[in-house]
Formats: C-alpha cells, structure tokens, sequence
C-alpha cells in the first residue's frame, strides 16, 4: 500500500487535541533526509463530527495528497468513510494510516502494532514467554495484537474495572492471544513479567516504580511527555531494558512514510534524531 512519489505531495496528523503531536517534526524530517524536496506535512485539529466534511474536501480540493496520520479520537470514527482497510487495522478495529492511492481510493492500516513490534526487535526483545499489560484502552488492544506476535503463552492485563477485563479477554479471543485478568490493586505482581507494557495516562503508574524488582525485564512506557516517567526511571535504575513512547512513535511514524512515499527505507535515526531534538526544546 503507497501513494508513490510523484513531487509536490500532501500529507498530515488529525486528531483531537493535535497541537502536541510530534508527527509534523518525525514526518518532516524524514522528507529533508530522503530529499523529498516537494513534500509537505501539516497538523490539523479535526473531532469525529469533522473528519467526514475534511476527506470530502480533499477529494475536491484537487490537490495532491497522499496520505494521513490520525490520532485519537479518529482511529475508529474514520473506518466507515474508506474504501478498505488491512488485516492488521481489522484485527484491532483502528486506523492511524490513510493512504490515497492514484485511482482515487482512500485505504487504512494500522502501524502501531507493527511499530511497536519493531521497536521491541530494535531493543532485542524479539520473544517473551509471557506478559503483563497494565491498562485498557485502545493502546492496550493494540499492545495485545503486538504481543500476539512475539509471546508465546499467557499475557495478564492489570485492569481497574470487571468491564475492562471483560473487554480485555475479549480482544484476547479476537487476536488469538491468552489473556487473563487481574484486579489493578495487584499491579506491583505485573513488574516480575520479562516484558511490560504501561499504556496507561500519564501519572498512573507512578506509584509502582517502588514495586520495580531488583532485576527488572524489559518495560514499554508508551508515553513520551512527561519522560522519563517514574515507573521508567527506576526500571533503568535497576539495569532493565526500557522502551518509551518516542520508540513506538518513530517506528510507527517509519512505516507510514513509506506507506505514504513509497519508498523505503525511511530514515528511522533522522526521525528519532528529530523527535528527541523537539522533546528538549519543550522541556527547556
């Protein structure tokens, strides 16, 4: 799936809030690198009620535009509006991709889960026995259609509700993955797991980073802002192996250029280079 390379190309990050999304810097960055002297990468504040009118304008607009990066809230608002979507964004049922193709038709995928599948391999996390994921949201189906690629047996979801678990083990059914549940008071037993992934808001797991064993696995903080988090800090302080949000923002935002350009590789050290260079300036 690609939009090509034709020169003067379009493309953009909606969502809702967008102002912070560091696309526009990984997206660009990428273009200066690969010579893409034409390309352009915009942000735009877009809610579910508006993603309908903004594609019908694009269809109109008559310019060149060759693909879109959603955020939250569209990931699932946008699926009625495509001309179809692949395997993976169907397993999950969210699209962060749209591509437009040369006959007119918009496609959607998903590059989360494999970006985060890819992240993992670039930290040599490529198998885990088991799993624990702290959370419930959409991150978390996604971090379940990850982990169904590399864990071999059961991944424990740490959730606050008996609605989420039910949720929970019913995204486990879909994707082929064994999930089990367990009450969030009981968090700190998820840090003994080889791989944890936090998708959870920012502030929530602080209090476990006392629970940190003496030695650690691997953790996927999939925040970026504040970072490091707590719960992060003190996994690296005891030697374990720590992923963060700009990890799965880079892989993820990867994938995209190239579905978007066509062309590949994509530059991931320019674009990382660039994602921490603005992360700084923010925090200066």
């Amino acid at each position: 799936m690609s939009a090509g390379t034709g020169t003067g190309r379009r493309a953009a990050v909606l969502g809702s809030p967008i102002a912070h999304s560091l696309s526009p810097v990984l997206h660009r960055a990428a273009y200066r690198e690969m010579g893409l002297t034409g390309w352009s990468y915009d942000r735009f504040e877009v809610d579910e009620e508006g993603i309908a009118p903004f594609l019908e304008k694009l269809a109109t607009s008559g310019e060149e535009w060759a693909g879109l990066s959603l955020t939250m809230p569209l990931k699932r608002a946008v699926i009625p509006l495509l001309d179809g979507i692949g395997d993976t964004a169907a397993s999950v049922g969210a699209v962060n991709t749209v591509v437009f193709t040369a006959d007119g038709r918009r496609l959607g995928e998903n590059t989360d889960i494999p970006g985060m599948v890819a992240a993992l391999r670039e930290r040599g996390v490529e198998s885990v026995a088991h799993a624990a994921v702290l959370g419930a949201g959409a991150t978390a189906s996604s971090a379940l259609a990850a982990l169904a690629r590399i864990c071999t047996g059961e991944v424990t979801a740490y959730v606050r509700s008996r609605e989420r678990a039910e949720e929970m083990r019913g995204w486990g059914e879909r994707l082929g993955v064994a999930v089990a549940t367990a009450d969030w008071a009981d968090a700190p037993r998820a840090l003994s797991a080889p791989l944890v992934i936090a998708t959870t808001p920012a502030g929530t797991t602080d209090a476990l980073a006392a629970a940190v064993p003496e030695r650690p696995g691997a953790l996927f903080d999939v925040l970026y802002e504040p970072w490091p988090t707590p719960l992060a800090a003190a996994w690296a302080g005891r030697g374990g192996r720590v992923l963060g949000g700009l990890d799965l923002l880079v892989h993820q935002a990867v994938l995209q250029v190239e579905m978007m350009t066509g062309r590949s590789p994509a530059p991931l050290t320019a674009m990382r280079a660039a994602g921490e260079a603005a992360l700084a300036a923010r925090t200066a």
